[in-house]
Parts: C-alpha cells; sequence; structure tokens
C-alpha cells in the first residue's frame, strides 16, 4: 500500500474511533469522519464501503482473537478431560481474568462492541458468546458422562439464562468504566462467585 494511502487509513481509523465512540453506530456520520480527516466523503468510500465495515474493522480484530483464544481454550480442556478432572477442572480456573486482561489491552474496541454496537451485526455479542460457550460445554459435559461422571441436569431454558448472565456480567466493567486495576479485583471475585456457583449446580455429588 502506498504512503500516502496508509496514512490516510490510519487518519481514518483514528477518526472513526472518535466518532463511533462519541455518537455511536447509529448517529456517526461518515461525513464528519471524512472531514475531520480532510478529505471528501467519497474518498473515504474507497476504503470502506459502508458504515458497518468501517465499524467491523475496529472491532473484528479484538473480538474475533477473542473468541479464538475461548475455542482454544475449550478444546484443551476437552482434550485433557478424564475420568476425575471434571472434578478439579475449576480448581485454579482463571478464564474470567484473562478475559477481563484481555478487554483492557483492547479497551476502545470493546467499549465499542458493548456501548456502541447495537444496528450492527454484532449488537447481540452477549447472545452469541453465550451460544458459543453453551455448545462447547455440552460437548465438554457428554465426554464427562461417557467417563461417568455425575453431572446434574439443567433444562436447557435455565442453562442458557445462567450462561447470558455469567455473560454479560464481565462485560459490566466496560459499560462502567472501570480502571483496570478495579477490574482485575471484580474479575478475581467474580470467578470465585462463578465457580462455587456452578460446582453447587452441577456437581451435587461434591457438595455432601
Amino acid at each position: 500500500m502506498p504512503k500516502d494511502k496508509t496514512e490516510s487509513h490510519e487518519k481514518i481509523i483514528a477518526a472513526a474511533y472518535d466518532e463511533f465512540l462519541h455518537y455511536g453506530f447509529k448517529d456517526a456520520s461518515m461525513r464528519r469522519i471524512a472531514k475531520s480527516c480532510g478529505m471528501s466523503a467519497s474518498g473515504l468510500y474507497k476504503h470502506f464501503s459502508s458504515k458497518e465495515d468501517m465499524f467491523a474493522a475496529l472491532v473484528a480484530p479484538a473480538y474475533d482473537d477473542l473468541i479464538n483464544a475461548f475455542y482454544s481454550s475449550m478444546d484443551m480442556d476437552y482434550e485433557n478431560l478424564d475420568d476425575t478432572s471434571i472434578y478439579t477442572a475449576w480448581a485454579g480456573n482463571d478464564e474470567i481474568i484473562w478475559i477481563i486482561e484481555y478487554i483492557y489491552q483492547h479497551f476502545n474496541a470493546f467499549k465499542l462492541l458493548v456501548c456502541h454496537s447495537q444496528g450492527t451485526r454484532y449488537e447481540n455479542y452477549v447472545h452469541d458468546i453465550a451460544v458459543l460457550e453453551e455448545e462447547s460445554t455440552k460437548r465438554y459435559f457428554s465426554k464427562a458422562r461417557e467417563l461417568n461422571a455425575s453431572i446434574r441436569m439443567i433444562p436447557d431454558n435455565e442453562y442458557h439464562l445462567f450462561v447470558t448472565t455469567s455473560i454479560n456480567a464481565i462485560f459490566q466493567v466496560v459499560e462502567h468504566d472501570f480502571s483496570e486495576e478495579d477490574a482485575i479485583s471484580y474479575a478475581k471475585h467474580l470467578n470465585t462467585f462463578y465457580i462455587s456457583g456452578w460446582k453447587s449446580l452441577l456437581l451435587p455429588e461434591q457438595n455432601a
């Protein structure tokens, strides 16, 4: 890519972040973005075919990497599952902590996702992540049952609500503008809260 086009692209990205963070997706203006970059709206469309494509360019890299990391973690848990690990799998689990650490490494992208994505294909991100979590966890539990682990069955509609609530709780730190230090502290408490809850709900014999 020629140098001048690269510099223009970088200016557009910076201006787009400012515009979407201030106005949200629906009220953001391609004309304002173009004006702040010193270019015409038609010139802007040479870089992005639509306002939503521009929004996606800001959100997708961080969001997709988080989803891929989630899948890798679940695949590793699945591969390492044996007839005893189902009862110890939550010991030392720091999934919520590393998710929040990752969010703060890409905070602007997640601020757009959490607070300004209404009207885009990302607006149902909590539901979409919850569905992935449910599918992966059910696969994990199915293997655990094959290994004769005793896992309590939860109605699908209840399980969906529990998972959705837990996913939404993670992203609340973004909506409420927690500092990274406060967010990590919250993550540790949330981790403890949900580990205890899931174990009580799913592994009843461990509470005898």
